[in-house]
This record gives structure tokens, C-alpha cells and sequence, in this order.
């Protein structure tokens, strides 16, 4: 969606798609935004209770199942299983993808973490998929304006009927991370890894390049963390030219300075609008 400042100022209905990595601010604008008027749509929400939502249980109570009094207490349905994911509160999609490596460490042998990238890949298209019909919803039930949260990961799934289907529905908004943005996110990564998407030919090369560099022989020998704070820096700088092309065929950018300077809805929006001037 191609829209002039005024354009978009005077607009009944804005529709915006929020476009980076996780942490540049995408959730910090969505709240900005967040009102009566605004419907805030989080693609990994509906990932994680819609599309990954069984896989997670199983995930889940199969573990349970490993110790036998908790399994009996399944199986006579004394306990049961629920996943209480929210928008602040993604954890069990994050568990249930995993980090790759030694599986003493509580890393996933290759072949079930790629199993699980491929669900995450099918669950992030169909989320993105669903942008359509949540744009009804949300004006059946009244709300004039729409936001869609989406992954970090949206640039990677190379699909142009979801981008162009996307940019048809809603204006792309990429928010360019600073470069005091990039190091806090890095800091973040070696601090504190956490599971992420990543396409199978980048995840194939950076784990040949790192079983080369730390002199091992197979996966199942990496420690999970250290490669998951290791490959982060590899990661983002695989992403960043996706998200420019991205903005630059479909959409706008606005930097996460900027962005984090802005405390009201309506700095919110005088910052887009500079963007599409």
C-alpha cells in the first residue's frame, strides 16, 4: 500500500504491517497505537495458539510422560495440559522451537530442530495468511485501524504472494534498528539466547562453519547456547538486506531511534508520516 503523508493522516482506516527483528521496537509502536480504534494483531500470537498450538501440547505432555507417576495422572485425566500464551508472553512457542545441539544440554538433535523450523515456517505463512481476514474482524467488532505485529523471521520466508498480498492490504512499515539498537540486541543474544527461525541453507553453512572453528565432529556435540549467541550477529546481518528489500519494493522505513523517542500515539504517527514524505 502506497499512501502520501496526507493521504494516510486522512485515512478512515490505516492498516500498517510492522516489518524487523525482535527488539527493534515493532510491540513498543503497536502499544503507541494500541486503543479503542486500534486492533493489534500479533502474527506470533496466532502462531503459537492456532497453528503450532497442538505440536506444543504433545511436545509438552509427552515430556510429561516421561515420568511415570505424572503420566498416570494424564492418562486418568487428573491433570490436564493448556497453553496460556499472550502477547507478552510467547514462551511456549520459543520452548518448542528450541535451540539446536548437544541434547545434555538441552539442545534438539538436527533432524527434530529442522522438523521444527519447517512447522514454524508453515505456521509464520499461515499467520500472515490470515492478515485478510482479521482486517474484517477487526471492523466488524469496531475497530477503525489495524496492526499487524508481525515476526522477525517475516523476511525469510520468500514468498511474494504473502508480501505482495501484504503490501495490497496494508502499508509495510520496516523499522531500520540503529546501530545503539543493533548492540543492545547483540548484547541481548550473547546474554541471553534465545530460539530463533532460520532458513535451512543459512542454518546448514553457519553450522559447518562453527563445528569447523571449535574443532567438532557433529551437531549433537555443540552446546546450544553458545552457537545460538554465536550465530546472532550471522543472523542479523543475513536479514538486514532482506528487510531493505522489502521496504524499499513494498514499503517504508523509520529508524528505532526515533522510534523509542516518541511517547504518544500521535508522535507515533507524525513519524510515519515523515516516512512516507
Amino acid at each position: 500500500m502506497r499512501l502520501s503523508a496526507k493521504e494516510f493522516a486522512a485515512a478512515d482506516n490505516k492498516r500498517l504491517t510492522l516489518l524487523g527483528m525482535s527488539g527493534v521496537g515493532k510491540t513498543h509502536l503497536a502499544k503507541l497505537l494500541s486503543g479503542d480504534d486500534w486492533y493489534h494483531y500479533s502474527g506470533d500470537y496466532r502462531i503459537g495458539t492456532e497453528y503450532l498450538n497442538a505440536a506444543i501440547l504433545a511436545n509438552t505432555k509427552n515430556r510429561i510422560c516421561r515420568d511415570g507417576i505424572l503420566k498416570k495422572l494424564l492418562d486418568d485425566e487428573a491433570i490436564s495440559v493448556q497453553n496460556h500464551i499472550t502477547f507478552s508472553n510467547l514462551s511456549s512457542v520459543s520452548s518448542f522451537l528450541g535451540k539446536v545441539g548437544n541434547p545434555e544440554q538441552g539442545g534438539l538433535p538436527i533432524d527434530k530442530f529442522t522438523q521444527r523450523q519447517a512447522l514454524h515456517r508453515e505456521a509464520e505463512i499461515n499467520a500472515m495468511l490470515d492478515v485478510d481476514k482479521f482486517i474484517s474482524k477487526a471492523k466488524k467488532q469496531g475497530f477503525a485501524h489495524f496492526i499487524n505485529d508481525a515476526g522477525g523471521s517475516l523476511c525469510e520466508l520468500d514468498d511474494d504472494k504473502i508480501y505482495q498480498n501484504l503490501a495490497q492490504n496494508t502499508l509495510i512499515l520496516y523499522i531500520r534498528s540503529s546501530k545503539k539498537n543493533t548492540s543492545a540486541l547483540i548484547e541481548r543474544a550473547q546474554n541471553h539466547p534465545k530460539p530463533l527461525y532460520y532458513q535451512q541453507d543459512f542454518l546448514q553453512a553457519q553450522l559447518a562453519i562453527f563445528l569447523q572453528e571449535n574443532q567438532l565432529t557433529y551437531v549433537a556435540q555443540i552446546d546450544p547456547d553458545e552457537f545460538a549467541s554465536w550465530v546472532f550477529i550471522r543472523l542479523l546481518e543475513y536479514r538486514i538486506p532482506k528487510y531493505e528489500a522489502l521496504a524499499k519494493q513494498y514499503g517504508y522505513t523509520i529508524d528505532s531511534e526515533s522510534l523509542y523517542q516518541c511517547t504518544s500515539k500521535a508522535e507515533a504517527l507524525e513519524l510515519i508520516g515523515e516516512a512516507l514524505n
